[in-house]
């Protein structure tokens, strides 16, 4: 993946600038909260100061630069790297993929899968196994990615009865970690999926009972039925290695009463 190591030769001072003013932090309000002072701020960005390994983390942390990001601004500065990015198939992460496991495997009936950085599907339970039967076998190959399955006209998309909808949320959201993370492969993939033809609107298809939803539901057909989820996100909190950091567990809850008697019934 693309991220600041490839920019590490213009040193950390224009880094760690850049991400001050991405964050839309001032020199002097950075310096409050990381203990120092808006000259030292300023000698690090023109490079006039060199920080030490335990400032630049501290700024990094303050600017809540993520874990990939934080080891790229240790190189640039000349310090080695202080998260590991272990495979999730390490013997070490066992732990970590039984959790997983048995976590997606709580939710069932309901849908729940875990994607990494760019979308692809580590894992996912019966729940989700379910909603994607009858797509397009290529896009069930290995990796697996939740945004090409979601919004691929041979995937998920002619079933989702608030495509429209749904699809700017998603888009949004791919949006919002680009400018996180700044990662190429995922503006890759953004252009990809962006650019994947919508069908023209059906009034009729879109219309949907008035119900005060208390966030934006994904309303998908399955089996002649029209199922309503809501989706929550999760994520692992202080991470200390590259690969769990970016880790995202996402769950699809009922929306209404039918989903949840609709579900059940279904795994019974």
């Amino acid at each position: 993946m693309t991220t600041h190591a490839s920019t590490a030769g213009q040193g950390v001072g224009p880094l760690l600038r850049a991400w001050r003013e991405q964050r839309r932090v001032s020199q002097l309000e950075l310096a409050l909260r990381a203990d120092s002072s808006a000259r030292h701020i300023s000698f690090v960005e023109t490079g006039r100061s060199r920080p030490s390994e335990e400032m630049v983390l501290r700024l990094a942390e303050h600017l809540d630069v993520p874990v990939r990001e934080r080891n790229a601004l240790l190189l640039a500065a000349g310090y080695a790297p202080r998260y590991p990015e272990t495979p999730l198939d390490d013997p070490a992460l066992e732990a970590l993929r039984a959790g997983i496991e048995r976590l997606i495997g709580g939710y069932e009936p309901y849908p729940a899968l875990v994607v990494d950085a760019r979308y692809d599907v580590v894992a996912a339970n019966r729940g989700v196994m379910a909603l994607v039967d009858g797509v397009s076998a290529g896009l069930l190959e290995p990796p697996l990615n939740a945004m090409r399955l979601a919004l691929h006209p041979e995937g998920l998309a002619p079933r989702i009865r608030n495509l429209r909808a749904w699809r700017g949320h998603l888009l949004e959201q791919m949006r919002r970690q680009i400018a996180l993370h700044r990662s190429a492969p995922l503006r890759a993939l953004y252009e990809e999926v962006s650019a994947y033809p919508v069908p023209a609107e059906d009034p009729a298809e879109e219309a949907a009972e008035p119900v005060p939803y208390f966030a934006l539901p994904l309303r998908i057909e399955h089996e002649g039925r029209t199922l309503s989820f809501i989706s929550s996100i999760s994520t692992f909190n202080t991470p200390m290695d590259v690969t769990v950091a970016e880790l995202a567990i996402e769950t699809l809850l009922p929306a209404d009463p039918a989903t949840v008697k609709y579900l059940q019934e279904m795994s019974s």
